[in-house]
């Protein structure tokens, strides 16, 4: 398994101007080869018998030329172009195989980053050596034990990262959730999220909380003149905003996830259309500050690395119009009502704590199959894995 840790640079002036030309080199290989890539593709479609463009190929235009045409590559580096070209072979072959969007052109600020293979680093403690730089202090040492892969050197707002990934031997290196039973939790905007036990998780909602800061200080930035000195401490001072509100929602996803693999070894949850859902336009900025698309990947991870499994719902399992007492299915229920009562049982529901309880027994019933599934059960894959397709949901008074 190949997980990846995240670590925070200490690097000099002399340092950390190194490391944004080197990702500015990436930068600008990443860009001549997807025009170079583009241009030889029309060329090809006129004219069949010239060559495809390919990554490979592309890497070896480039090596026979930089010393002429881009003389300032050699300053840095030469894993930061060439492992740009190579991830740009990556997206490529994501694209073609249904996986990505088209590949686009990276931005200065936005995609500051370069890559460097196993062979061009090496780790010692609270410290990274870099090509043609020499040893750089990190603020913690490596946690993983394997075969280091890569690291990709990357800059948030002023801070320099550097991702190490590591191909782990075991992935179950953390230890097994302690099994209080199998849980369901329903994510919402008003709750971060509600748990079948009753808990409810508030959420941080950083942007919502330093909105007004964020907006006085795009103001801010919008009124300096382009290219001068005033502008770019704006920006920074921006940036730096953007990358406090990001910390602070991964701060209590990471909590959470943590919580429920480490309590939990059988956890429900729904597959949510966040993209349809951010088209509501009263909603949008709610729920992208919730983060819920992370909140499911930490999850999915957390739990294979602690012998749980993640169970997820389909996208349209009425989960708040299910009575988690009787079964009885409400026809009509708008987000607008928060509580209500089961016609045929006579129960009142907390919507948020019903969803949950409903998505807890889809979680359980999934566990023994109907349909003898592939994984159903607790010695099955630890994996993320909906419920197999001939299912007979039970629902059990709670």
């Amino acid at each position: 398994m190949i997980v990846a840790h995240k670590i925070a640079l200490d690097p000099n002036n002399v340092q950390a101007s190194y490391f944004a030309k080197a990702a500015g080199t990436a930068r600008f290989a990443y860009n001549w080869a997807l025009a170079e890539w583009q241009r030889q593709y029309e060329a090809w479609k006129q004219d069949n018998s010239l060559p495809k463009p390919s990554e490979a190929a592309l890497r070896r235009q480039l090596n026979a030329i930089k010393r002429e045409q881009f003389p300032w590559m050699l300053e840095v580096t030469k894993n930061a172009p060439q492992m740009a070209i190579i991830q740009l072979g990556e997206a490529f072959k994501n694209f073609f195989a249904g996986r990505a969007k088209y590949p686009k052109f990276r931005k200065k600020g936005v995609h500051d980053r370069f890559t460097l293979s196993n062979d061009q680093f090496s780790i010692d403690g609270c410290r990274i050596r870099i090509p043609k730089l020499g040893w750089v202090r990190m603020r913690e040492s490596l946690r993983f034990n394997g075969k280091i892969m890569s690291a990709t050197i990357s800059r948030v707002a002023d801070r320099w990262f550097a991702s190490i990934t590591v191909d782990v031997p075991d992935q179950s290196h953390l230890p097994k959730a302690e099994n209080q039973g199998v849980v369901g939790v329903d994510l919402g905007v008003s709750a971060l999220a509600t748990l079948s036990t009753g808990e409810t998780i508030t959420g941080p909602k950083p942007h919502k909380a330093l909105l007004t800061r964020l907006q006085r200080l795009s103001r801010s930035l919008s009124r300096k003149q382009k290219g001068s000195a005033n502008r770019k401490k704006a920006k920074a001072k921006l940036a730096r905003l953007h990358a406090r509100i990001a910390n602070i929602r991964q701060d209590a996803l990471h909590k959470l996830t943590t919580d429920l693999t480490r309590r939990f070894h059988t956890i429900g949850i729904e597959d949510l259309n966040v993209r349809g859902m951010v088209r509501n336009r009263h909603l949008a900025r709610s729920i992208a500050d919730m983060g819920f698309f992370e909140f499911r990947r930490q999850l999915e991870y957390k739990a294979a690395m602690r012998g749980g499994q993640v169970v997820i719902a389909d996208r349209w399992f009425p989960s708040s119009k299910i009575c988690s007492c009787c079964g009885h299915k409400q026809e009509e229920l708008p987000l607008s009502v928060r509580r209500w009562s089961c016609s045929i049982c006579g129960v009142e529901h907390d919507r948020d704590l019903n969803a949950a309880i409903n998505l807890k027994n889809y979680a359980a019933s999934s566990t023994v199959s109907a349909c003898g599934g592939e994984g159903a059960g607790l010695g099955g894959d630890a994996k993320a894995k909906p419920a197999p397709m001939k299912q007979e949901v039970s629902f059990v008074p709670v």
